[in-house]
């Protein structure tokens, strides 16, 4: 029975996670993205994370299809030991720091240590859009900016 559900779960884990400590997660870099692709090699560089989830969410929002705007990560690291909630997502932001002055309109993170993953492996799901980006003057900028 275990072995069926692996098997019926391992294409959707490919899909949305990637992982060093599991065969079952490898990354599909999609080039066709490259600020999800920036934001993912920048946070392993920055953090050697042992589990990282980059989820592009502008579909959820009120931006042109084809949009990288919107972003939840969640990165698993040894680096986040002994950190409080703020200090590790100041980490997150300062690797990204580019990125979020320019392109990225939005970054929900979670930051976990991996005896925190291990406790508790899920990623919180995003609240639905309540249009705030039709109110954001520089919107129109930063998505022109990703397209250059």
């Amino acid at each position: 029975m275990l072995h069926r559900v692996l098997r019926n779960t391992r294409p959707l884990l490919s899909t949305l996670s990637f992982s060093w400590n599991t065969v079952l997660a490898r990354p599909r870099m999609d080039t066709s993205r490259p600020v999800e692709r920036t934001i993912r090699a920048k946070l392993t560089q920055a953090l050697d994370p042992k589990h990282l989830e980059v989820l592009n969410e502008s579909h959820m929002h009120a931006v042109p299809a084809g949009s990288e705007s919107h972003f939840r990560v969640l990165v698993v690291s040894s680096c986040f030991d002994g950190l409080s909630l703020l200090q590790r997502h100041r980490l997150v932001n300062e690797a990204l720091r580019d990125e979020l002055s320019s392109s990225v309109h939005a970054l929900a993170i979670q930051a976990k240590t991996p005896e925190q993953w291990q406790e508790h492996p899920t990623l919180a799901k995003s609240p639905p859009c309540l249009g705030g980006s039709k109110h954001d003057g520089t919107m129109a900028q930063k998505l022109k900016a990703a397209q250059d």
